[in-house]
């Protein structure tokens, strides 16, 4: 493998992601056939964590990848650094599992939720007891698996040791903060979020939900993988905490107006979780009919009248306005940090793949 095959005007292209799949999927080879040899009865996790960790647009491992490209290069042999960068794509999937569970999701990227499946499976083999409870449970333990996995795949990495010891406390951060950001979320729907400003609230929540995991700890994983200094690293955390907002504003567009055939989600399943989103709350702030469409199934013309609130109401366009100026801010941020010149380029591209996607 040839780091020349990474190309940093396509940082997340085809090629950087079949390198991430190829090292997940070497990854899981071993770790199922672990599961198999306690009992044949865990093949399901196994063959749940191969498809929802199959494909995907790799954005965090690249954020990683790139971030230690930005101060080191690309490595010779960049293996090590791709199973690190890949860890936080299990860390991904892990959280999505139980984001599941906690939002009741029927789909996810396409296919049934893993807690749908597992559910699906109990009663076509006549378990005993709640099939949704099964599924529940199982979904819970798949999503825990995955989040060992992902520190595991780290440690076989073939990273030195002392590497491995001064990124590490990034790791430790991004597990807290990706659990704290996901009660957050909860929080906010059942209104024990505090504060009284629900955009306010939304802003912190996405923030540690989404802006942390997603850009700022994957680009300050790989960097200081590579050495980098304590003011590297608090540049690539202003650059980062603009674009991860960018970045789940975008999702939370696309939640409520996007094609589902794209983005794997029914198209309302915001709306129908009663997810208090930066999108919602600015909808709250002038139009309160939009709680109408909060936490309930909607039909397609109910949705649409949703949509138009959103629109009508101006929400839609604030958050697109928002989203152009935090891609602002990151693209200030960049301009600012002493980086490798691929890294500038990789780093520039990602920024304008998060602001501008369909999925």
């Amino acid at each position: 493998m040839s780091a020349a095959m990474f190309s940093p005007d396509d940082p997340a292209g085809p090629a950087f992601r079949a390198a991430i799949g190829a090292r997940l999927g070497d990854f899981l080879d071993d770790a199922c056939a672990r599961l198999d040899a306690i009992s044949p009865a865990l093949a399901p996790l196994g063959e749940l964590a191969r498809a929802f960790t199959a494909g995907g647009k790799r954005l965090r491992p690249a954020f990683c990848y790139w971030g230690h490209a930005a101060v080191a290069g690309q490595p010779d042999d960049p293996a090590p650094l791709l199973d690190a960068a890949a860890s936080f794509d299990l860390l991904h999937v892990a959280a999505l599992v139980h984001d599941d569970v906690i939002d009741a999701s029927d789909t996810r990227r396409g296919q049934a939720s893993a807690h749908r499946q597992l559910e699906a499976r109990h009663v076509e083999r006549s378990g005993a007891g709640d099939p949704a409870a099964f599924g529940r449970a199982g979904a819970i333990l798949l999503g825990d698996l995955l989040t060992a996995w992902s520190d595991e795949l780290v440690g076989r990495s073939g990273l030195p040791p002392a590497v491995l010891a001064r990124a590490h406390t990034v790791l430790n951060e991004v597990r807290t903060e990706v659990n704290a950001g996901q009660f957050l979320d909860m929080a906010a729907e059942a209104g024990l979020a505090g504060g009284d400003d629900p955009v306010a609230v939304a802003e912190r929540v996405v923030e540690f939900k989404t802006a942390r995991y997603t850009v700022i700890r994957p680009l300050q994983y790989g960097a200081a993988l590579a050495g980098a200094d304590p003011a590297t690293l608090e540049g690539l955390a202003r650059l980062g905490s603009p674009l991860g907002r960018a970045f789940q504003l975008r999702d939370d567009l696309l939640g409520v107006f996007g094609d589902e055939a794209r983005t794997g989600k029914p198209a309302g399943d915001d709306l129908r979780e009663g997810k208090r989103t930066v999108l919602v709350a600015e909808a709250l702030a002038v139009e309160p009919r939009i709680l109408d469409f909060l936490g309930r199934p909607l039909s397609a013309p109910e949705l649409e009248r949703a949509r138009a609130l959103l629109v009508d109401c101006g929400a839609l366009a604030r958050v697109e306005e928002r989203i152009g100026a935090d891609g602002e801010r990151a693209r200030a941020a960049l301009s600012r940090l002493d980086v490798t010149t691929e890294g500038r380029t990789a780093l520039g591209a990602l920024i304008e793949v998060c602001l501008v996607r369909e999925s």
